[in-house]
């Protein structure tokens, strides 16, 4: 009875599915109005048309539109009057509090919203349960920057925030058949790392083993979105985000199902395109995967390692996703093991096993001594060196003497090429992107620390720890405030790069913190 108890609010997701309205992105929406809006950048950044409210009925805003149009026309007088800005509530958080601990607490009641309402012509897919946002331009929820949030919720004592936080991204499976980037209908062409399992795991960490059950629908449908035409591509093909390498072996990509530009940085997108003089619609599909990967951008996805008019993201084999799918197949055979599905057990099991033999193949940089991306186009291992190389350490099972040796050898890597004063840097490479040097990132510094503890590098992950707490605290000591990315090399300064600038908050950097503080302390 219990368990049946626990599956009732999934189970009444039906009912609010279908009283969704369709919902269509702002550049279907608005038309040649969100073009003229975007391309003569009148608002801070692209994100904020593409967020803010109209006042009144859509078709009525545009037949004005198209009515008022002319050489005196004002758009930025326009856009005032028929739409709302979108708000940012932390903006108006005071910071009264000196302990950064306490500081952080009191930010998740700031960062927190409540169940949506659809409004017509705003682009907010509504969640039936409470979530956190991360803060600043980001007023939505985002997948992978969750996970982080969720291991700060969980030393603060919030455990029914990540059930429904966990809830929310199962009712997005059940949905839209995937987790888009964030709740936006502009992001529903594409995902992000897939952490759902591991939310999973850390909640049934908390609530016992009937979380398994419970989320093994979603489980599977998140398993089916991301190998979606495994069974349809012929050897040294890819389809959507799988790729069948010569010799049968089925690995993953980073995708993104729309072949123009992203809506929320659609100016940026136009003019890389024409800089770059490839082919636009290959141009949009690599910068919309990278942004599918999290890691927007980085020359970790460039060709020539500088310029993001060689961005290649689609021709990669990312590490750091197989792990996370290796991760996935792991807790679907999990969660059939506690359903006593012995054949099933074996099925995933069976495919982790494989994915796992695949990424030691493929992504063992042999001459690095470190896990990296794979370029199956050119049938090559990339040589740079960054933090997700280290998803392995964490998610690998078996073998721990090997993983071991794995771990100390890429650990001089890390101690040679990204190892700063505030912690780890995204690449040794400075290109003015916001995820390479000099920014380190928190989700980057808490994969990096977890696995290189979990191999027998504990030494290396506590300094790493140790940097990377200090900075967080002294850059809240002199301004009140926890960012969204830091600048690890000289931690005196603000990080930079990348299409907007610095946002604070800020839901990845609360979470990991908390828990390093808990594990390390703060000084």
């Amino acid at each position: 009875m219990k368990h049946l108890l626990r599956l009732i609010p999934l189970a009444l997701l039906p009912l609010y599915i279908y009283s969704q309205p369709t919902i269509y992105p702002p550049d279907k929406i608005w038309g040649q109005l969100f073009t003229d809006v975007q391309m003569q950048k009148i608002l801070p950044d692209g994100k904020t048309f593409v967020d803010m409210v109209p006042k009144r009925n859509p078709k009525d805003i545009m037949y004005d539109y198209g009515m008022m149009k002319g050489p005196k026309f004002d758009l930025k007088k326009f856009i005032d009057a028929n739409f709302e800005l979108p708000p940012s509530p932390q903006l108006n958080y005071i910071t009264k509090e000196t302990d950064v601990v306490m500081h952080i607490k009191n930010l998740w009641g700031v960062l927190k919203r409540e169940p949506d309402k659809q409004v017509e012509g705003s682009s907010l897919l509504p969640l039936p349960y409470p979530y956190i946002v991360p803060g600043g331009r980001f007023r939505e929820v985002y997948y992978w920057d969750s996970y982080f949030t969720m291991q700060g919720l969980k030393e603060s004592g919030e455990t029914e925030m990540i059930h429904n936080m966990v809830r929310n991204f199962a009712f997005l499976i059940d949905t839209y058949g995937h987790i888009p980037n964030g709740n936006r209908s502009y992001y529903l062409g594409r995902s992000q790392p897939p952490f759902f399992a591991l939310m999973v795991e850390l909640l049934a960490e908390i609530k016992g083993d009937s979380i398994y059950q419970n989320f093994l629908p979603q489980l599977q449908k998140e398993y089916d979105f991301w190998m979606d035409g495994h069974d349809k591509i012929a050897k040294g093909t890819a389809l959507r985000r799988i790729v069948k390498l010569s010799d049968g072996t089925i690995m993953n990509r980073y995708w993104d199902d729309y072949p123009f530009p992203r809506q929320e940085s659609y100016k940026e997108d136009v003019e890389t395109a024409e800089k770059s003089g490839r082919n636009k619609t290959e141009m949009y599909r690599h910068l919309r995967a990278g942004a599918e990967s999290g890691i927007d951008f980085s020359s970790r996805w460039f060709k020539d390692g500088k310029n993001i008019t060689s961005i290649q993201t689609t021709d990669m084999i990312a590490v750091d996703l197989n792990c996370l799918l290796y991760k996935l197949e792991l807790v679907i055979s999990r969660a059939h093991l506690i359903n006593g599905n012995d054949s099933m057990v074996s099925v995933f099991r069976n495919k982790a096993n494989a994915r796992r033999i695949a990424i030691d193949k493929y992504c063992w940089n042999k001459s690095l001594k470190f896990y990296c991306d794979y370029n199956f186009k050119t049938k090559k291992v990339s040589p740079v060196i960054t933090p997700a190389g280290m998803y392995p350490f964490c998610v690998f099972q078996g073998k721990p003497d090997y993983l071991s040796l794995l771990a100390k050898q890429a650990s001089e890597k890390i101690t040679n090429l990204l190892l700063k004063d505030g912690g780890v840097t995204t690449t040794a490479n400075t290109t003015g992107q916001q995820w390479d040097a000099p920014n380190g990132w928190a989700p980057l510094q808490w994969m990096t620390i977890w696995g290189l503890d979990r191999c027998g590098q504990r030494v290396l992950a506590r300094d790493i720890a140790k940097r990377w707490i200090k900075l967080n605290v002294d850059v809240f000591n002199r301004t009140g405030k926890l960012m969204e990315k830091y600048n690890v090399v000289d931690t005196h300064l603000e990080a930079g790069g990348g299409e907007y600038g610095g946002q604070d908050g800020f839901g990845w950097t609360n979470g990991v913190l908390l828990a390093l503080i808990k594990k390390y302390g703060v000084e």
